[in-house]
């Protein structure tokens, strides 16, 4: 990374069907044609661990169909594990050699699936983000927001649907109003970008914002 950069932690959130991969993608190929170091990552996964999870939690396990029946509990609690192994093996250590880190989805997701989607209280959440985190957190967060009917569209579109994506409209609806609701609540981290613009558009918005937070 070069010197006037600063080594941040950056990650790129949204309900399905926002975009977020492509998005992702663009935003790799823009840091390499800068010649700008950075480690992209992803959660639930970055870590062999964190796969597995990832694994298990998204595609269930083809010997035992009972794996469909997770406890949201256990849901939760595996994404915290997966979480802790990410950000000690992968995310700080980068930090620490002055490396930039751009996650697909962190904490907030949680915040949104399993609060909102599942119900589970907050409080609980964020005694598990205080255990497992500390006071670390992202510098800032791209949310990527679509309204819900074309999302279900472009996911229906796609097909092979993930565990997570066979889940209701109403889950999704509650997803989506919680990550509004962290928006507002945290404006200074959480930067809310309209994902029906052109794709152009949208990746420009999110440079914006990237290269204000790494070049200060």
């Amino acid at each position: 990374m070069s010197q006037s950069m600063k080594a941040k932690f950056i990650t790129i959130d949204g309900i399905e069907g926002t975009g977020k991969s492509t998005q992702i993608e663009l935003l790799k190929k823009y840091f390499v044609k800068k010649q700008m170091h950075c480690i992209f990552t992803r959660e639930p996964g970055g870590t062999a661990l964190g796969e597995n999870i990832r694994n298990l939690l998204l595609n269930g396990n083809n010997n035992n169909d009972d794996i469909d029946d997770i406890d949201d509990k256990t849901e939760l609690l595996l994404m915290f594990a997966a979480r802790n192994q990410h950000i000690q093996q992968i995310i700080k250590p980068a930090l620490d050699k002055n490396i930039c880190v751009i996650s697909d989805r962190f904490t907030d997701s949680t915040f949104a699936y399993q609060g909102g989607g599942r119900g589970i209280d907050f409080k609980k959440i964020e005694a598990l983000e205080t255990w497992v985190m500390g006071d670390f957190r992202p510098s800032i967060s791209i949310f990527l927001d679509i309204d819900l009917e074309t999302s279900m569209a472009r996911v229906n579109k796609r097909g092979g649907k993930d565990r997570i994506e066979q889940e209701s409209i109403d889950f999704f609806m509650r997803v989506r109003e919680t990550y509004l609701d962290l928006a507002k609540k945290y404006p200074k981290r959480i930067k809310l970008i309209d994902a029906k613009q052109p794709k152009k558009e949208i990746h420009q918005q999110i440079i914006t914002e990237v290269k204000q937070c790494i070049l200060g």
